[in-house]
């Protein structure tokens, strides 16, 4: 048994105990408070020094903790199809910058130019891919330059530089061939043909036949097989996936409470159409400047995998649905397309030089006017020199890394400088500022290719690129002088079919009239 002494020390111990724990917690909340008071201190001088004002709209949320409403308002919207338009009509209701709350994150929407311009210029380094978008899309494409900032993007970069410098680009006789396979599945009796299938199983020929040096000829519905898998499954695999890393990326943080698809679980099905042929090109090629250098400068092979993804995203997926965009607005605007005709006519049916390409400006003002530059916009992080009508990645999300400005949106007026806290998310949506009728006029729906170099912001950068991002895509489009007519052959309005880009829902469904 405990003597009476015994037991007055161990009360006495509790005592000392109990008083460290009060003595900790007090000195926890008097930190917190501390913390706390001096960060809302610094943060009000800032707003002072800064000229900020309070957000001139605050979205009005119904559920201001979470802001389940618009998710589910946003999800409702993308399963109808009209999620680009269930966007802009909220810009409509609520202003060009507006503030609201997504899950547990502060957030900002914007389609001020001069905001865009401040996050991917003049203030980029207060500024990183945003974490939700990052956390749903690296599964599929890795520490890439879709995922990455800083030292890591600019590797991932630096690996892709050969893909796109003007000797590669500029050698048309690759894209050539495959689209004489193309013209072949095109039918001469004016019968209906849905372009858009034609054009992603074009663009994946040549994507991967100009990256790996082996094309998996979709338009003859391969089914070679060279290494562990054969084109046909690897066509198929790669839609799958794609798909997939789509609904990630849409459902950000709640990602994780679904199931995970298998084709993201392991290496990208990229890889194995890939790793029995890099050996082979290495030794192959013998040019000063080897485009596939990516599949060989890379220590393990992951990275490589990925790093295949995001190319085959870019060269694959972003112009099938330009040039289907494209040809969509065509088919309706018989004028643009006898003036575009005109000028490819004047090549006189010859495959066109790099410096032919650059001087066919309309062509060029048709692309800008139906779509936009995915590659600029993630590779090059430019301003926001994007194409007009559908574009083809019509939205993009950047997360605040400290305290910050955007020039506009605070203020009763909205042009008072708005304070950006870190860990805020800024969402701009570039499908809806291109529908701004004070920047680009009253008809912002209908197609005018001529528009652009009249808007003066949005000309100074806009053709900086376009010959080497998209180069073999002009000369795609060169070759409409082969048709004399086309026409819509379905009275759909154009309808978004929103993955990781964008097309049409319903397809190009057209009729062609081959040139005599």
């Amino acid at each position: 048994m405990l003597s009476i002494s015994s037991i007055s020390s161990l009360t006495a111990l509790n005592g000392i105990g109990l008083d460290v724990i009060v003595l900790a917690t007090a000195i926890s909340i008097c930190y917190f408070v501390f913390t706390n008071v001096k960060l809302y201190l610094t943060r009000r001088q800032f707003k002072k020094d800064n000229g900020c004002q309070s957000a001139q709209t605050k979205y009005p949320l119904k559920d201001p903790i979470f802001g389940t409403d618009l998710i589910l308002s946003t999800i409702k919207n993308a399963k109808n199809a009209r999620h680009l338009e269930g966007t802009a009509q909220r810009y409509e209701d609520h202003g060009t910058t507006f503030t609201s709350r997504l899950v547990n994150c502060p957030t900002v929407f914007t389609i001020e130019p001069e905001n865009v311009k401040t996050m991917l210029a003049t203030k980029f380094e207060d500024y990183r891919l945003s974490k939700i978008r990052v956390d749903a899309m690296r599964p599929v494409f890795g520490h890439g330059i879709f995922t990455t900032d800083g030292p890591i993007w600019k590797n991932s970069r630096a690996l892709l530089r050969p893909i796109f410098d003007k000797e590669s680009i500029s050698d048309l006789n690759l894209a050539e061939v495959h689209f004489q396979h193309l013209l072949r599945r095109l039918p001469r009796d004016g019968s209906t043909v849905d372009l858009q299938q034609l054009f992603f199983n074009f663009t994946m020929d040549t994507a991967t036949q100009f990256l790996f040096g082996h094309s998996v000829n979709t338009q003859f519905n391969s089914n070679n097989i060279s290494g562990p898998v054969s084109d046909a499954d690897f066509a198929e695999q790669y839609g799958l996936t794609q798909t997939e890393a789509s609904h990630m990326v849409r459902l950000g943080p709640l990602n994780r409470l679904r199931k995970q698809f298998s084709h993201i679980s392991i290496t990208s099905p990229t890889w194995r159409l890939k790793k029995p042929r890099i050996k082979r090109r290495g030794t192959a090629r013998k040019a000063k400047r080897d485009r596939t250098a990516f599949l060989k400068n890379s220590p393990t092979l992951l990275p490589i995998a990925k790093s295949s993804e995001t190319n085959l995203l870019a060269g694959r997926d972003t112009t099938a649905s330009l040039l289907s965009n494209l040809f969509f607005m065509l088919a309706r605007y018989p004028d643009v397309f006898e003036k575009l005709r005109a000028e490819v006519m004047t090549l006189n049916g010859q495959l066109p030089s790099y410096d032919e390409l650059r001087n066919l400006k309309y062509l060029r003002q048709c692309i800008n006017e139906s779509t936009r530059r995915l590659f600029d916009l993630f590779v090059r992080k430019l301003t926001p020199t994007a194409l007009r009508i559908h574009p083809v990645a019509p939205a993009n999300t950047r997360e605040a890394v400290c305290d910050t400005v955007l020039p506009k949106g605070g203020g009763e007026d909205g042009e008072s400088p708005l304070f950006v806290k870190s860990g805020t998310q800024v969402l701009y949506s570039v499908y809806s500022m291109h529908r701004r009728k004070d920047i680009f006029g009253e008809d912002v729906e209908n197609f005018r290719p001529e528009r652009l170099p009249s808007v003066q912001w949005w000309s100074e950068n806009l053709f900086r690129s376009t010959i080497r991002t998209h180069g073999s895509l002009l000369c795609y489009c060169a070759n409409v002088a082969r048709i004399s007519k086309i026409e819509p052959r379905d009275d759909e309005e154009w309808k978004e079919a929103y993955t990781l880009v964008v097309c049409s829902q319903n397809g190009t469904q057209v009729s062609l009239t081959p040139a005599a």
